[in-house]
């Protein structure tokens, strides 16, 4: 980056955050603090209102704000599309924005631009993918658990696990405090502490029934940050599964979840994979039928030879 380009992104940044440390600027830019200071002192020589205080960072003067900024065309071909991808997966409400925001973006662009995004743009289609096309149902909980996050309310819902508690029952009604949306795979999950298990847990939103908005009001933790969490991995049990090299682009096409590595074998494919509980990959592996076979752990071939021995009874 030239240090045109810095000066303006240094501004946009201050305009954005409103007060920023230079050690903070040097390393979204990459460069040096000593750097930043001569791009402030420019700045200020150019008429920027730029305000700075020892130990605490640069701000600008409330009230300054550039004026209108160009978009070169790679640019706006980003906007438009990321709001085609916002109208897609969002409810209709967040859709609407995206829609209202495309025209807005359209209609600053000078006419030369406007045409060669309309032909860039002619290029690319983006297709909902599955899970992406997000129902009516589930567009209608994002929109409840929007309000639900900007108000601080908990809320209550019915919902059934992938996998059976001990006692055998997948269903339970939780009550939970929303802590931020996810979307992971093409499926949206809540992020929320749930009363019932006192700990952060995720829900999809596809496996939510009778999605209701409590008045019982909660505080977000003062150190949770959304974008910094990372879920504790309690995936400790190794399978390991020999599978036929002829259909290692399929394998890799699907794009498991829980895959670590695929290594060439004499036999064919060696694939490792790393999970809660191995039941969880059950159905991925009946999918691929007999070009795939379970080397361990024993309780998951078992489990693989008794679904094989209901499906012969069943034909």
């Amino acid at each position: 980056m030239n240090k045109t380009d810095r000066m303006l992104a240094i501004v946009l940044e201050l305009q954005r955050k409103g007060l920023m440390r230079a050690e903070d600027l040097a390393a979204i830019y990459e460069t040096s603090v000593r750097t930043i200071y001569r791009d402030i002192q420019a700045l200020s020589e150019s008429g920027v209102p730029v305000v700075g205080a020892p130990g605490v960072g640069y701000s600008l003067v409330d009230g300054y704000f550039l004026p209108p900024v160009n978009f070169t065309e790679e640019e706006a071909v980003a906007m438009l599309i990321g709001a085609d991808f916002i109208e897609q997966i969002f409810d209709a409400a967040y859709g609407a924005k995206a829609k209202s925001a495309q025209k807005k973006i359209e209609a600053i662009l000078p006419q030369p631009v406007r045409a060669d995004v309309a032909r860039i743009r002619s290029t690319m289609k983006l297709i909902a993918a599955n899970g992406w096309d997000t129902a009516n149902e589930e567009a209608a909980f994002l929109e409840t658990l929007r309000r639900a996050l900007l108000e601080r309310k908990k809320v209550r819902f019915h919902y059934q696990k992938k996998m059976q508690e001990a006692d055998g029952n997948r269903r339970s009604t939780r009550v939970v405090a929303p802590y931020g949306l996810v979307l992971v795979h093409g499926s949206w999950a809540l992020l929320a502490h749930c009363d019932l298990r006192h700990d952060i847990r995720h829900f999809r939103l596809s496996r939510m029934k009778g999605l209701t908005l409590l008045e019982e009001s909660y505080t977000l933790p003062d150190n949770f940050q959304l974008q910094r969490y990372r879920p504790p991995d309690n995936r400790n049990t190794v399978v390991r599964i020999l599978a036929d090299a002829s259909i290692r682009d399929k394998i890799e096409d699907s794009k498991n979840f829980f895959m670590e590595a695929i290594e060439e074998h004499p036999e064919g494919l060696l694939l490792r994979f790393r999970v809660n509980h191995p039941d969880e990959l059950l159905s991925w592996v009946l999918g691929w039928g007999s070009a795939v076979t379970v080397l361990e752990p024993d309780s998951l071939r078992i489990r693989v030879r008794e679904e094989v021995h209901k499906m012969l009874k069943r034909y």
